[in-house]
């Protein structure tokens, strides 16, 4: 089951987060001192809401207790960082004391303004070596110039989920792998009614729920940062590349203005009218989630999944995608670090738990034990976002210490892109990269 809580605006969550600077940031990793092994009640929260998952929850939180039976765990769920970052800041008796989050895009402001502990303390004094427990991707999205301040828990890994039948009866016998192909396949698999469409190969724009402008670019293989720190935007060609190959795709596929009004009609992201569950659409970017769930709506195709196409001249690289996931932390001002410590380690780094929880709400794994466990289930459809996640050249936006921001800042350039609104895309982006260092120096 896909995370429900996902879609937080970012403008709230950094609105909130910012509140946490001046908040009190306790006692810190390195000088822990509360006794793991006296009896504690610990408050966990997180954001997962669905019957399933909330159930997945509580039967990690079960096998942890059994073996700390010292330790007691309080699970608060269906929790927004909005709620979160108000409590932590206003501390006591009932803030959490380890919390999970959905957005990975909040990592930076959680590190910088010490919401959450280093946890790097802790994993020497665990003896763990976290580049030999988690994916590098993973790790880049989990700390901040150098604070592990949250550890991986579960990975999303984003590819192509097609409709198998409307390919083969397309005459298409496999999936794209370069963009050309994939801009070819896109409007071969699109049927226009009238002024609008029975059916669209691909929602190219990016209001088209997980078609993103990062989602996209991770393809590229882009580098947000140059090594000064100051946005990339305008150096690394990737940017502009992108960009121009998706306003491509939606010139071919009827336009902005039509494909939005398309769009419109389209039901929610979650439930089982979504689009490519109803054949509204042929190919979806999307990630692990989307197989199952157009199962569980009943759906009357064969479901595919593939990997993102990428650009014509890195063949090479095919196989990668973006990755995200949820993240996993223990608040700042918490007296009872070291007993958290217990529950973050169990439930981020054993194998059994990571696995166990995987399998509950069919999301890839975060460790590399993991996703070669021969306990986790498999399907032909999970294995390409297994792949996905495996595939050394997947990528991440990077943390920031304006947390999202500068995605946001990138994000609206991107959708003046496709509207027509941008004459020259490199004095553009050259411009937003100007916004993004305003905005990254105001936070630090």
């Amino acid at each position: 089951m896909p995370r429900i809580g996902r879609p937080i605006t970012a403008t709230v969550l950094l609105a909130a987060i910012s509140l946490l600077a001046g908040a009190c940031t306790g006692q810190g990793g390195a000088t822990a001192s509360d006794d793991p092994k006296a009896r504690v009640t610990l408050n966990f929260w997180h954001g997962w809401s669905a019957p399933g998952e909330v159930k997945a929850i509580e039967e990690n939180i079960a096998r942890f207790t059994k073996a700390h039976p010292n330790i007691k765990v309080e699970v608060t769920g269906n929790m927004t960082d909005d709620k979160i970052n108000q409590a932590l800041r206003a501390g006591g008796d009932k803030a959490p004391d380890v919390v999970s989050s959905f957005t990975t895009d909040s990592v930076g402001k959680f590190c910088n303004s010490r919401a959450f502990a280093d946890l790097n303390p802790f994993l020497a004094k665990s003896g763990i070596d976290k580049a030999k427990v988690f994916p590098k991707t993973l790790l880049e999205y989990t700390q901040f110039n150098g604070n592990q301040c949250t550890l991986p828990l579960l990975n999303d890994a984003y590819g192509l989920v097609y409709n198998k039948t409307a390919f083969a009866d397309a005459g298409i016998t496999e999936p794209p792998k370069t963009w050309s192909q994939f801009t070819e396949v896109a409007v071969k698999l699109t049927k226009p009614k009238g002024d609008s469409y029975e059916q669209v190969g691909l929602m190219p724009t990016f209001h088209g729920y997980e078609t993103t402008p990062m989602r996209l670019a991770a393809q590229w293989s882009p580098t947000y940062f140059g090594a000064d720190g100051k946005s990339n935007l305008a150096k690394d060609p990737a940017f502009a590349q992108m960009l121009t190959a998706q306003k491509d795709l939606v010139a071919k596929l009827g336009g902005y203005e039509k494909l939005e009004r398309f769009r419109n009609t389209f039901g929610d992201e979650w439930s089982a009218e979504h689009p490519f569950h109803t054949g509204q659409v042929a190919m979806q970017v999307d990630g692990e989630w989307r197989a199952s769930m157009a199962r569980e709506a009943g759906v009357k195709f064969e479901v595919g999944t593939a990997p993102m196409p990428v650009p014509d001249d890195r063949l090479d690289d095919y196989g990668k995608g973006y990755l995200s996931g949820t993240i996993m932390g223990i608040a700042g001002g918490s007296k009872k670090q070291n007993a958290a410590w217990e529950l973050v380690k169990y439930m981020t780094t054993d194998t059994e738990a990571v696995v166990a929880f995987a399998n509950a709400i069919h999301n890839v794994p975060s460790t590399l034990a993991a996703l070669d466990s021969p306990d986790l289930r498999v399907t032909p459809e999970f294995k390409t976002f297994i792949d996905i996640a495996r595939h050394p050249k997947s990528n991440t936006t990077p943390a920031q210490a304006d947390g999202g921001t500068y995605q946001l800042t990138f994000q609206d350039f991107a959708y003046a892109v496709e509207k027509g609104d941008v004459a020259d895309i490199p004095a553009g982006l050259a411009k937003t990269d100007q916004q993004i260092d305003t905005d990254i120096a105001k936070a630090e």
